[in-house]
């Protein structure tokens, strides 16, 4: 309708040669109001309009009355760069034309389209100015029209820089998503307090080295953590002060030097960037956070809260400064799994007395330990798996040191929730910042602390950062003891009871022997519940286990004492575990048998970290082995066959379930990898000890794959399965049915869009009946058991045997056998600038080349390094094959000048 027209009827009529002339049409038409149109372009104003293309990690439009908007745009959409640039048509209208350019300007700055540029700002400013509010302008004034915007151009990258923020990502441990932040946050927070922002401010991470960004504003930065050559212009610029930057000028972040992996670049008023769970913290694994949730990369604009009142510029106190080397002191409670359950009293010993070296595959996931391996008090871990470092999967704290089979990982910010492994210790909060600067090749050594005097030692940095003076604060070592707080016998409250601690801020509660029994896992939930309704200040996130609650909790407001006292009493008034009854859901999924994305991941396995392992390279023939089954098709029939009940979320991140049969007779036993892989593909399914899971993303693993389904977590979209981001609930039941690679292919495509469902059948869950069925079936499945068992054992006795229950961890990183001393005349040697590994040798001995060509691609913490010609030359020789690993300093290859 226009002017009370219908302009559909008109044009039919004119087609069908029946319209009325157009001087008798115009009568009695007259306008009113007025009407805007802005079009809406990817597109960046600053760089002379080119085209702006990627992904867009949020979009949001207004809505309102009078407002119309034409797009074609939803999150996680990829704006390619073969169209047309045309995003959107904003169209307003309003009695007057005043009112018209405020609605517009209103509607414009109330949409959202982040992780590309857009002419939104430009058009904005256009709007504003006195000669368009007029009606005079035209289009030559915009020859001259000049903007500024509050943005970064990122010229180069660096090797992993990321948008963080702190306290960051807090709430969801749940379910399998990290907090994320900055990995060493004592110099996070310290450069935003200096530059006087709110401590959630967003700033950049940058690791090992830096990027080179453009200012296209005014604004005021703070460089924080380890030493890195940085320039603004050809100027030098310190650490630890506010330094004044005017538009146009370019800051270039170089190189780490001798100590630390990790630099920050805070800057006035914080990045300006959506939120994903209430932060805008990176998590680049899961692909969420940030800058479209990765890192940063050249032709990047990032954009930064306008500058409206400057910091004064003055240095940090040098006793505020964070003191980073190459040998650590890390500060830890012992706790939650020690000596004598889990380790030796000498393994606890050697581990205190160790001085450990960092492994080069290190990451914001966990800090990979080379040291001794233990000797273990126990022959394996039952139905947990076959290596005595293994559990029932209970919650991990941030910073505790996981034995994943012989080899420990600290476990960082990027860490799973939950998992499978013993962790004898825990880093405490005031020494967590340490983590982010720790780097291939250093060595550590662990202290082991009271808990009281930790929280003491995290209240002293607390007010040091608050008040920029240090505070001083007394910590001596603790003699190691035991890593029990509390124990309650079966006669106190029906069940044993321990209370671990995991550092001064997590609690691990545990229930019941070492055994599967989904009984104790119906009290787990039963306290949760309990906890959940009454929950005091500083109780921040309750974890469930297979047998265990872990509570992460404020040790600034509740008090451990405090906590104990809260849980005694709970769990005293938990009554009638057997008559509770929980709402439940079977869910169907697919699932591609034996999947080509699992065989890729054991063959990198095989590759790059143990080629030997006994479940290679068949996982699936592993399984049929170590369970004493006839055939394959066995195990596949019962994966098929089973209804997995799932008992926790985050077992490998975002919604990731771990589940066990509800059938005993379904339960199949594995051990878990030893070490564990570094690559899975997401939603990868597999089976470790007693449990099935299904990967959350991709990343790091250990579980013996059966094949792959669809995805448990959806970034963008609200479907019918999605209401929230995660797929499952706890005690959901999983039923499997077959589909082929090429199927899951598609259902993988349409699933997130809700262009393919999955049956869905709402159940209850009742404790009682389910004691029924056990009883019911008793003889059948204590007969499956002991068959399991033996096989199990035979398979343990052949790894003993054979001395593949271990797996030795050394790396050589110190070894410089075959380097030479003396190198050819015009020759140079192309060292590595860090520890790790020759992942892709992109030249061979003989090859020309061009300067600034890649030669080499390292492997190092997770990140892959690209090393460039410095100058024209040829290859006279290479020193270091793909698949071996490097110190910093070791030659690569021998460059000759070209003459």
């Amino acid at each position: 309708q226009v002017f009370g027209v219908d302009l559909v009827e008109w044009m039919l009529q004119l087609a069908a040669g029946d319209l009325a002339p157009l001087d008798e049409l115009q009568q009695g038409l007259s306008s009113q109001g007025h009407a805007i149109q802005a079009r809406v372009y990817a597109e960046d104003p600053n760089k002379d309009f080119q085209p702006s293309a990627g992904l867009l990690s949020d979009v949001q439009f207004p809505q309102a009355e009078n407002l119309r908007i034409d797009h074609w745009l939803e999150t996680g959409i990829e704006i390619s760069p073969l169209f047309d640039p045309m995003l959107a048509k904003v169209i307003v209208t309003a009695d007057t034309r005043e009112a018209a350019l405020k609605q517009l300007d209103e509607a414009l700055a109330a949409t959202s389209l982040y992780g590309i540029e857009t002419n939104i700002k430009y058009v904005r400013e256009i709007l504003n100015t006195e000669i368009f509010r007029k009606g005079e302008i035209f289009t030559r004034y915009l020859n001259e029209f000049i903007t500024r915007p509050t943005s970064i151009d990122v010229i180069s990258s660096g090797t992993l820089t990321t948008i963080q923020d702190y306290p960051a990502r807090v709430g969801y441990w749940d379910v399998g998503v990290p907090p994320s932040g900055p990995f060493d946050q004592y110099s996070f927070n310290l450069g935003n307090r200096l530059l006087e922002n709110d401590e959630n401010c967003a700033g950049l991470e940058i690791t090992l080295n830096g990027p080179t960004l453009r200012f296209n504003n005014d604004t005021q930065v703070v460089l924080a953590g380890a030493a890195m050559d940085v320039h603004l212009d050809n100027q030098v610029v310190p650490f630890w002060q506010v330094i004044d930057i005017t538009a146009g000028q370019t800051l270039k972040v170089g190189k780490a030097q001798s100590a630390g992996a990790r630099a920050y670049l805070c800057i006035k008023g914080g990045i300006d960037c959506p939120d994903y769970l209430g932060s805008k913290s990176t998590f680049t694994l899961g692909q969420f956070g940030g800058h479209a949730g990765r890192a940063i990369r050249a032709g990047d604009v990032l954009h930064f809260n306008k500058l409206t009142e400057k910091s004064a510029v003055k240095p940090l106190a040098e006793s505020l400064k964070p003191e980073i080397s190459n040998h650590w002191e890390l500060r830890v409670v012992y706790g939650p799994h020690g000596a004598p359950d889990f380790f030796t009293q000498k393994d606890i010993q050697v581990f205190f007395e160790t001085e450990w070296e960092i492994h080069y595959n290190s990451s914001r996931t966990g800090i990979r330990l080379v040291g001794p391996k233990p000797e273990w008090a126990r022959s394996d871990g039952g139905e947990a798996g076959m290596h005595p470092s293994n559990i029932h999967d209970n919650a991990y704290a941030i910073g505790a040191i996981d034995f994943t089979g012989d080899m420990p990982v600290i476990l960082g910010p990027d860490g799973p929730s939950l998992g499978g492994f013993v962790c004898p210790a825990t880093v405490i909060t005031a020494d967590l910042w340490k983590l982010g600067q720790l780097k291939a090749g250093d060595r550590v050594k662990f202290i082991p602390v009271f808990i009281d005097d930790a929280v003491a030692e995290d209240k002293a940095q607390i007010e040091s950062i608050k008040k920029l003076a240090k505070v001083e604060n007394t910590l001596q070592p603790a003699p190691i003891t035991t890593p029990i707080i509390k124990t309650y016998e079966k006669n106190h409250f029906g069940v044993e009871i321990a209370y671990r601690p995991a550092g001064d801020q997590y609690l691990l509660v545990e229930f019941g022997p070492l055994k599967l029994d989904i009984e104790l896992r119906f009290r787990v939930h039963a306290l949760m519940l309990s906890l959940q309704d009454d929950k005091p200040e500083g109780m921040l996130e309750l974890t469930p286990g297979i047998r265990s609650l872990q509570i992460h909790y404020d040790s600034q407001l509740l008090s451990l004492a405090s906590l104990i006292e809260l849980l005694d009493t709970s769990i005293g008034q938990l009554k009638d575990i057997e008559d509770l009854e929980l709402p439940a859901r079977v869910v169907h999924l697919p699932l591609s048998w034996d999947d080509d994305a699992c065989r890729l991941a054991i063959e990198k396995y095989m590759q790059s970290v143990r080629p030997d392992a006994p479940w290679c390279p068949s996982n699936i023939e592993f399984i049929r082995r170590i369970n004493g089954l006839a055939d394959i098709q066995q195990v596949k029939d019962i994966v098929f066959d089973a209804s997995y009940l799932v008992m926790g979320l985050g077992d490998v991140y975002l919604g990731a379930p771990v589940a066990t049969p509800l059938d005993p007779r379904h339960r199949l036993v594995t051990t878990k990898y030893n070490p564990a892989r570094t690559w899975t593909a997401e939603n990868s399914v597999g089976i470790g000890g007693s449990y099935m899971c299904v990967y959350g993303m991709e990343g790091p693993g250990g579980y013996q794959f059966v094949g792959r389904t669809l995805q448990m977590w959806n970034k963008y979209h609200k479907t019918r399965e999605f209401e929230r981001p995660w797929l499952l609930r706890f005690f959901d039941q999983i039923r499997f049915y077959e589909v082929t690679a090429d199927e899951l292919k598609q259902i993988r495509q349409d699933f997130p869009k809700g262009r393919y469902s999955i049956k869905i059948e709402e159940t209850k869950f009742n404790l009682k009946d389910y004691l029924g069925f056990l009883a019911g079936n008793k003889q059948e499945i204590d007969s499956f058991t002991e068959q399991r068992d033996k096989a199990f054992d035979e398979e343990l006795q052949r790894w003993i045997a054979s001395g593949q229950i271990n797996f030795e961890s050394a790396q050589d990183l110190a070894s410089s056998a075959g380097d030479e001393d003396e190198l050819p005349e015009n020759c140079v040697a192309i060292e590595s600038p860090v520890a790790g590994n020759v992942w892709k040798m992109l030249v061979k001995a003989g090859d020309d080349i061009e300067e600034g060509q890649p030669m080499v691609i390292l492997e190092s913490m997770k990140m892959e390094i690209e090393i460039t010609a410095p100058h024209a030359g040829r290859v006279y020789a290479i020193n270091r094959s793909e698949g071996s690993q490097v110190n910093a300093g070791q030659p690569l290859l021998i460059l000759q000048e070209t003459i």
